[in-house]
């Protein structure tokens, strides 16, 4: 038995979420629904215009594999994750997060930059729309990766973000090598449809011949295959992934085992904020398919994880939550 169910690779970053307006996203020059890189300046900006938000602010670490990460755990799958954070406020409050979640790590790396933050602007309609500013994080680099926590796990899992850093995506291609290596199966996740239109060079250096598993929301698996239906997308998508997991927002998901494909139907809530939603999927889903269970299972568990924390305000839910969820869903479904 291996000591991880899944070792994560991505950036870290505390989250500062607002509520905002249509109008304000349009007054600030912000592209809804998308995340957007920054960097200092554009931040502290951002941060002026919006200062009498600030005050009803919600501050937690954050960052898509991180979430993910903790969600596997808090739901009872132990965790490694590989990640950046400088020696201040903002990275203790991140790795005191893992900790808190039983998600284990290497010692941070020092770093001339600060830790990375995001400032995640939220709409009435629960849109999320990111604007990351990536300091320590954009040092991530094959420095910070754990041969031997790669090979102790069941899955390695690669946040697609990393394709915006030239050492991220290092780390992400030699995380990679490391898992076939060693016969670890190996799941990315596409991230943001930003990110599959401008960095599709390095998506591809990143899955390489092919992945055991991908995670992407329709936007991103249309754009990766460039086809204009949702089943001419899921067929090209086997020519990236063995199995993959679709996500469709209100019309449910899709998962493909490498035999058998699985209309996941959506578990309809009070949307109040989508940040984290496609993260607590992942989370959800690999926490399934690491206990033994197949694809339809695990995508109807992280359809229900998905709907929980976008029906409440944060990318997580509380840490009782977790266990909650888990054992009320999995009462009656042994694993395998």
């Amino acid at each position: 038995m291996k000591r991880y169910k899944v070792y994560g690779l991505g950036n870290a970053l505390v989250d500062t979420e607002i509520r905002v307006q249509d109008t304000d996203l349009r007054d600030l020059g912000v592209e809804k629904g998308l995340m957007t890189l920054v960097d200092r300046d554009r931040r502290a900006e951002l941060l002026n215009a919006l200062d009498g938000h600030l005050p009803k602010a919600h501050h937690a670490s954050g960052g898509s594999a991180g979430n993910s990460m903790i969600a596997t755990a808090l739901f009872g799958g132990r965790c490694f994750m590989s990640c950046r954070v400088a020696d201040d406020a903002d990275g203790d409050i991140y790795l005191r997060d893992l900790e808190h979640a039983g998600v284990s790590y290497l010692p941070p790396a020092h770093s001339e930059e600060p830790t990375g933050k995001c400032l995640v602007l939220v709409t009435p309609d629960a849109e999320r729309s990111m604007n990351t500013y990536l300091g320590a994080s954009e040092q991530l680099s094959i420095q910070q990766l754990d041969a031997q926590a790669i090979a102790d796990s069941d899955y390695l899992y690669i946040e697609g973000y990393l394709v915006s850093s030239e050492t991220g995506l290092a780390a992400a291609v030699r995380a990679r090598e490391i898992a076939e290596a060693a016969g670890v199966p190996v799941a990315v996740s596409f991230s943001d449809p930003g990110m599959v239109e401008h960095f599709p060079e390095q998506f591809r250096q990143i899955v390489g011949d092919g992945v055991d598993l991908v995670f992407a929301n329709e936007a991103e698996a249309l754009s990766w295959t460039h086809t204009s239906t949702l089943d001419e997308a899921l067929e090209a998508m086997k020519a990236t992934a063995k199995r993959y997991a679709i996500t469709l927002g209100n019309k449910g998901a899709v998962c493909f085992d490498g035999q058998e494909t699985y209309r996941i139907p959506v578990h309809a809530v009070d949307a109040v904020d989508s940040n984290g939603a496609g993260d607590m999927f992942a989370g959800a889903f690999l926490y399934g398919v690491t206990r033994g269970e197949d694809f339809a299972t695990a995508g109807q568990f992280a359809s229900i994880a998905a709907g929980k924390v976008v029906s409440q305000w944060g990318p997580r839910l509380k840490p009782e939550q977790y266990g909650k969820l888990r054992d009320e869903f999995f009462s009656s479904e042994p694993a395998a």
